[in-house]
């Protein structure tokens, strides 16, 4: 129980903090403003964080949760590879609607300086077990490509999503990120599918 409580807590912090981060911009949101909005304490706060610049690498968790909303709407027989693509799509419409650009940008920047656990990198995220599920499934149902491990088809379909949100972000969000990947997302992948 304290276990899920904590949980909880965190997850308001996190919450909050990227609600005021697209509504105020995140150098005009302070710490005390997080706290307030999260119904947290001070003491709470930085037990999980160590200041705001720590909230940047939490927006793992929330493309995480967003891909645990997703998953539960899945129509369970679509073909693996149109869930992939809807995914994207879906993943892409969030960032494009809910999430500064600038806020990406920073998150993108901090990663490449971060030492040691690179939360884009981590495996054990729920993006990274979603999408293996889902590649394996595709492999026994024989819509997706056996002779490809389910990881590699994973670190590539990360590597291309973190390539386009990367490329949107050096453009200054000139182009619509969601219509460029369900472009370019099924034309990168196109391999996976079985029979290529």
């Amino acid at each position: 129980m304290a276990k899920k409580k904590s949980r909880n807590t965190r997850e308001k912090i996190i919450d909050a903090a990227w609600k005021l981060f697209y509504r105020r911009g995140y150098d005009d949101t302070t710490v005390e403003e997080i706290i307030e909005e999260s119904g947290t304490s001070r003491g709470s706060f930085y037990h999980y964080f160590q200041g705001k610049d720590a909230l940047l690498s939490t927006l793992a968790d929330v493309f995480d949760r967003k891909y645990e909303e997703l998953a539960e709407t899945m129509d369970p027989k679509m073909d693996r590879f149109d869930q992939l693509m809807y995914l994207n799509r879906e993943l892409f419409a969030m960032l494009e609607n809910s999430i500064s650009l600038d806020l990406v940008a920073r998150l993108y920047s901090s990663q490449l300086v971060t030492r040691g656990d690179k939360s884009l990198l981590d495996h054990g995220r729920t993006y990274y077990r979603l999408l293996r599920q889902i590649v394996l499934q595709g492999q026994q149902r024989g819509e997706l490509r056996a002779n490809i491990t389910a990881n590699e088809m994973v670190r590539v379909y990360a590597l291309c999503e973190r390539a386009l949100i990367y490329d949107w972000c050096l453009s200054g969000g000139d182009y619509s990120l969601t219509q460029y990947g369900q472009t370019m997302m099924p034309m990168f992948l196109q391999g996976f599918r079985a029979g290529m």
